[in-house]
Formats: structure tokens, sequence, C-alpha cells
């Protein structure tokens, strides 16, 4: 009997410390996600930040944080904005309030911030975004942003903790054009899903979006004057789909909806050429005054205005007047490449009498590179979209005009086109100006990539998305990610803070934040995705 109860004695205690280690266990699992979220570096966000200081005990967001500013209209909405963004996942009521100590504190004020830079810092005690305009607010709010767990992108109630790493981001952009162009003409897209894209802009401080509203598959913006451009020529898209077209009203949300997230709306005319559409839709601005059938192709190069007629200026001055009373910012696109159907002396006549009807307006006239064929108006600006390979009589032309005081956007096709394969087996885009990998589209200098162009003339960089083959959101962000934030860098960073393996790790830490968002991406074998942040 004794010795039974002594095996049962032991029994019992062995039982007792299983019971205290499986405690223990549940004890230090639940610790552990705590244990595990270290800060994200200050260092860790895209674009590169000009100045990082590392340093002292993090800022923790919890149920008791209050968002702080000053008594401005502007840096409210910066507020309510961050709010927005911050409440769904980690629950906290986070009010915004004008008084108060500690805290998030975004606040305007003076100092040597340029037009979009920003000041972060991070303290046990507080967070403080300082600016000296709402847009370098807005900056600093996706650098916070990006300092956060990916989790805080999700919009279900997520465990937390939320810390920010301690010290203190100086940032400013090296260009003031970081731009993406999506091409809603080749296939529509509603305005919910261009909101959807500028949203992920915005994460990466793109500060300019420009729509290329028309083409030979489709017009896609309502002209009062002339409306059967929407409402015919807007009736396809490539492959014979519905296509469809924006209302007055659409278009002012999505320039509104881009305004509230400080991207500036640069609409496309493309013209005299990619003008099927509209000569589709009205047959007296043909040569011979027959109507060509729509068209849902993607041929390029056979379509043009009739520069000899009197009616194609009537219907210029018609839409750059609509166009441009529908939009705040600075800039109207007028296209003008691929023109090959129209003579050079009528190019260049044409573009002699439509530049001034952009200014007119009020607008600043942007056309693609091959502008500086003709004589770009003063204050013009050129995109240019030729390739490495492009010829150097080509090259040489554009940096004669930035020479002569044209200032020059930089979209090599064969670097930033979004729309580009990123290797043979990719399902989508096109490849006529070659392959391009993730290192490719990030591994140049938009400062030299054209010889002879002087430094001041580059005003920036710029991702066209072109449409012939995306058809969704889905198709959007497949080609734009994960190549998208590296242009951003382009135009932010300066040249030498950029390095491809230490970029090729940030990226790899931005995968956790687009599945977070729901966002589809390439997974490019160059970028060391899983081991980000070990």
């Amino acid at each position: 009997m004794r010795d039974g109860s002594v095996r049962q004695h032991s029994r019992t205690l062995r039982l007792l410390g299983s019971l205290l280690l499986v405690a223990v266990g549940v004890c230090v699992t639940k610790a552990s996600p705590a244990q595990a979220a270290a800060p994200t570096p200050l260092d860790r966000v895209i674009p590169a930040p000009a100045s990082v200081a590392p340093g002292g005990a993090p800022y923790r967001i919890t149920r008791g944080t209050h968002i702080r500013v000053d008594g401005s209209r502007e840096a409210r909405r910066v507020a309510e904005y961050l709010a927005d963004l911050l409440r769904p996942s980690t629950g906290y009521r986070l009010p915004i309030t004008t008084y108060g100590q500690g805290g998030i504190r975004l606040r305007l004020a003076d100092g040597d911030f340029g037009a979009e830079g920003y000041r972060l810092s991070s303290t046990p005690r507080a967070l403080t975004i300082s600016a000296g305009t709402p847009a370098g607010l807005f900056h600093g709010v996706q650098t916070l942003r990006q300092l956060l767990p990916a989790a805080v992108e999700k919009d279900t109630v997520q465990p937390g903790p939320w810390p920010v790493a301690g010290g203190t981001v100086e940032d400013s952009p090296r260009y003031g054009w970081r731009g993406a162009m999506l091409d809603v003409s080749r296939h529509f897209f509603t305005v919910d899903q261009v909101k959807r894209y500028i949203d992920q802009l915005a994460l990466y401080k793109i500060n300019k979006l420009h729509l290329h509203l028309s083409d030979d598959q489709g017009w896609r913006i309502a002209i009062d004057s002339w409306p059967r451009l929407a409402t015919y020529g807007g009736s396809t898209e490539v492959g014979g789909g519905p296509g469809g077209f924006y209302t007055k009203a659409d278009y002012k949300e999505i320039v509104r909806y881009a305004a509230s997230r400080y991207l500036e709306v640069v609409p496309e005319i493309d013209m005299p050429g990619h003008t099927n559409a509209a000569l589709a839709s009205y047959a007296e601005l043909n040569c011979d005054g027959v109507a060509p059938p729509l068209y849902t192709g993607t041929e390029v190069g056979f379509s043009s205005l009739c520069v000899g007629k009197e009616i194609t200026y009537d219907f210029v001055d018609d839409v750059v007047r609509e166009l441009a009373a529908l939009t705040p910012g600075r800039y109207l696109h007028i296209g003008g490449d691929e023109a090959h159907s129209t003579s050079h002396e009528d190019y260049v006549k044409f573009m002699d009498r439509v530049q001034p009807v952009v200014a007119k307006y009020g607008k600043t006239v942007v056309g693609w590179h091959q502008l500086t064929g003709a004589t770009p108006a003063k204050g013009a600006l050129a995109q240019y979209w030729g390739l490495d390979r492009t010829s150097a009589e080509e090259k040489a032309r554009v940096v004669k005009a930035a020479q002569g005081g044209t200032g020059v956007i930089l979209s090599p096709a064969d670097r930033v086109y979004l729309d580009m394969k990123y290797t043979e087996q990719t399902p989508l885009g096109l490849s006529w100006a070659g392959y391009v990998e993730v290192r490719r589209s990030y591994d140049w200098d938009p400062g030299a990539y054209l010889p002879g162009l002087p430094a001041g003339a580059v005003r920036g960089v710029e991702a066209p998305m072109w449409s012939e083959t995306l058809e969704n959101s889905e198709h959007i962000e497949y080609m734009a990610f994960p190549r998208l934030p590296g242009v951003a860098e382009l135009g932010w960073s300066a040249a030498g803070s950029r390095d491809w393996e230490r970029y090729k790790v940030r990226l790899a830490a931005q995968a956790e934040r687009w599945d977070a968002l729901g966002v589809e991406w390439y997974r490019s074998p160059q970028v060391p995705w899983g081991v980000a942040g070990q």
C-alpha cells in the first residue's frame, strides 16, 4: 500500500508539473507576439528617406492614443485620413483633438521642408509629424504607415501591438513630378477601380495621376459640345467589350479623390494620331468626310485628325475648354506620339495651332517626346518614352529642346512601362520594348539617363500602364507590383541613397503589406521574398 501511495503521489506531481509547463507555455505563446513585434527600422520604408537618425525606445499606439492637430482644416483632413486608416485594424477610437499632450501629433510649421517634405519624430511619449504643407503631412503619414506592422492595413481588428521605432526621419523628394499613367482607353476602368489604384499610388508618395482618356479604341470623357465622342466613341474597347466613359461628375469625383491623396490629375487627349474613336464619332473630322468604323484592335499609327480642316481646331478648342474647366491641376497632356499618318509638316502645323489653345484655357502643355520634333511651347513638358536603344538623333532632339527650356519627364519604355512583361512567361502585358524585370525597372538614374540633358530640365519620372491586355484591378496590380515602388523611389530618393542589394530587401518587406491590402503581385525571383526582416 505504501509503495502504491508513493507511485500515486509521484504521478500526481508529474501531472501537476505537466500542467504547470502547459500554463507557462500558454503564457509564453500569448506574450510572444509582443516580443516578436520588433519595430520596423526607420530606414526600411519605400521610397528611401533623405535622412534617418534612429534612437530611443519606440512609440506605441494604444487604446488611449489621441491624434492631435492644430486649428487648420488641412491638418485635420490628414488626421481624419490617418484615423480612418488605423481604426479598423487597431479597434481604437483614436479621437482627433486640438489639445492635450503626447499621442500622435500632426503639425503644419515653418521650416525648411519644401513643398512636400516632412519630419517624423518618434519617442515613447509622442509621435510627431511636422511639415510646411498638407502634402508634406500626408507623405509623412505614409511613412508612419509603413513603419507600423503590415496588419495595420487590414479592415478587421488585429491583435497588435503597434510600435513605431524611436528616432527621427527628415525627408523631401528629389523631383516634383512622380507620376503614374493609367490607360483607360484600351480597356475602360470604373471610378472605383481608379480610386483603388490612387490609394496604392499614395502609399509610395506618387503625386501625379496621368489619365489617358482617348485613343483609337475608346473615348472616355463626356464632352457636352461633342456628345457622340463618349456615347458612341466610348462604346467599345480592345477585344470588343462594352467600353464605357466618365460623366463629368465621375471625372470630378476622380479628381476630388486624387486630391484627397495629394495626387494631381493630368488628363490626356491624344492627338493628332490615336484618334479613331473621335473620327468614328464625327465624320466631319475626317479629311474625306467619311467616318471609319469603331476599332477594337491593338495596332497604332493609322489614324489622324484632318490638319487642314478648320473644324478640327473648333473640336480641339471645345474639348480642351471643357476638360480644362473640370481639371484644377496645372497640366493638360496633348499626346502627340505615333502620328504616323500625319506628315511631319502637318504635325508641326497642328502643334503650332493646338498648344496655344491649351495656354488659352490656363493649362501647361505636356506631350510625348515627339513634341520636340515640332516647337514646344514655352514651359511645355516633353515625356520621353524611348528605349535605351532609341537612336542618338531622337535622343539629341529631346536634349536640344531641354537645353532651350523644355522640361522632361522620363518614362523610358524598357525601364518603367508597367505593361511590359517581366519575363517571357508573364501571362499579361506586351514585350515590344523587351522584358522588364524588377531590377531593370529600378536600377537606373533619371538624372543621367539622357547624356547632355541639363540636370534642371528633368522634372521627374512617370510609370505608364497601357491596357491592351489589362481588364481589371487584379491585372493592373500584378503588373504594377513590385515595380511601381521602385519607380516611386527613383522619383523621390537621392541618387546616392539607392542601391539594389539594399533595396530588394526593403522591397521584400512590402509583400506582407500587399497581402494585407489584398493586392495581386508578381513574385519576382530577383527579390528575397520571405527573408526580409530576418
